[in-house]
């Protein structure tokens, strides 16, 4: 499987007519997590720091953050704007890490039927 920057997972989802994955619900994240795989997701708060955004513009409002993330680095990473999924905290839903928007990744693209 291909890995790459947040940035570049986002353009390859645009570039095929897709977003980054945007999790609804708590099936879908069970679902995701079944991949076992750590993974892009389509949230970041690149603009406004603290303040997560869906890649389609939405606010986050339900989130499956890893205690005790998102911590952005926690000051010693520096800065950690885009999120994914990873499969080392033991709760069963809850795994959601904040991470360098540099670091290389696999994704999951979308899209939404209508």
């Amino acid at each position: 499987m291909e890995q790459n920057t947040w940035e570049y997972a986002n353009q390859d989802c645009l570039n095929r007519g897709a977003t980054l994955v945007i999790i609804n619900n708590q099936e879908e994240q069970k679902f995701l997590i079944t991949l076992n795989i750590n993974t892009w997701i389509g949230l970041s708060d690149i603009e406004t720091e603290g303040t997560w955004r869906w890649v389609d513009g939405t606010p986050l409002t339900t989130a499956y953050w890893g205690p005790p993330q998102p911590d952005n680095g926690g000051g010693t990473h520096g800065e950690e704007d885009s999120a994914e999924i990873v499969n080392w905290y033991n709760d069963p839903v809850q795994k959601w890490n904040d991470v360098s928007c540099t670091t290389k990744l696999n994704w999951i693209c979308e899209t939404v039927s209508e």
